[in-house]
């Protein structure tokens, strides 16, 4: 009976461990976004088994929260945040692909700058998970990684400004072909923090609702 009961009713760190693995799985993915900006091609592998990976820890989780009866948070808060840090993982594989679809091989300095960024919102994000098990001790904290990411994102939108401008300065009129493919890497690495900056929130979320 009793193992009945612990198969039915998952101790509440497994879904912090399992947080804790997908944070490390973003932080890998971006990381490889990063070297493969930097003409790595074997990144690109790497993302794609990365992505796969996430994959099964966001179904894992959502199992878990089909059958336990108790949570550490509200049920639609942790879908939620697994499902933002999946969705960030998701973006690096797009922009990974969009590398290999249009055999993009040279990135302005400013698309490379952005993918730091995502690497430093993403470890961020993995400092966050432990803090997550005491949310009202560690609220004050948990602040300022939300807010750091923020500003992360504000970041990435400026580089992605001025990258473009730059990118139209240099390929806009002479070689349309090569704007057009770094604008589109560009808006998937832009995404790629938006999506961060998600998960940011559902932490902050959750923080809002335990203060």
């Amino acid at each position: 009976m009793s193992g009945l009961i612990s198969w039915m009713m998952p101790r509440e760190d497994k879904f912090f461990d399992m947080f804790a693995r997908q944070a490390g799985l973003m932080v890998e993915a971006a990381d490889a976004l990063g070297r493969l900006l930097e003409g790595d091609a074997e990144s690109y592998d790497r993302i794609r088994a990365i992505e796969t990976a996430a994959d099964d820890v966001t179904r894992g989780v959502m199992h878990a929260v089909r059958r336990s009866f108790i949570t550490p948070f509200d049920r639609g808060a942790i879908t939620s945040l697994i499902s933002a840090m999946d969705d960030a993982v998701d973006e690096i594989w797009h922009t990974a692909k969009t590398v290999r679809i249009y055999r993009a091989g040279q990135f302005e300095p400013q698309v490379r700058q952005s993918a730091a960024l995502a690497s430093e919102a993403a470890r961020l994000v993995v400092e966050a998970m432990p803090l997550m098990r005491r949310v009202r001790r560690n609220g004050a904290r948990l602040h300022e990684i939300t807010e750091a990411i923020v500003h992360l994102e504000a970041r990435a939108d400026t580089l992605h400004d001025e990258g473009l401008a730059a990118l139209f300065e240099a390929h806009g009129e002479s070689s349309p072909m090569v704007f057009f493919v770094g604008r589109e890497v560009y808006r998937f690495v832009e995404r790629v923090l938006d999506r961060l900056q998600d998960v940011a929130d559902e932490i902050q979320g959750i923080v809002i609702d335990h203060a």
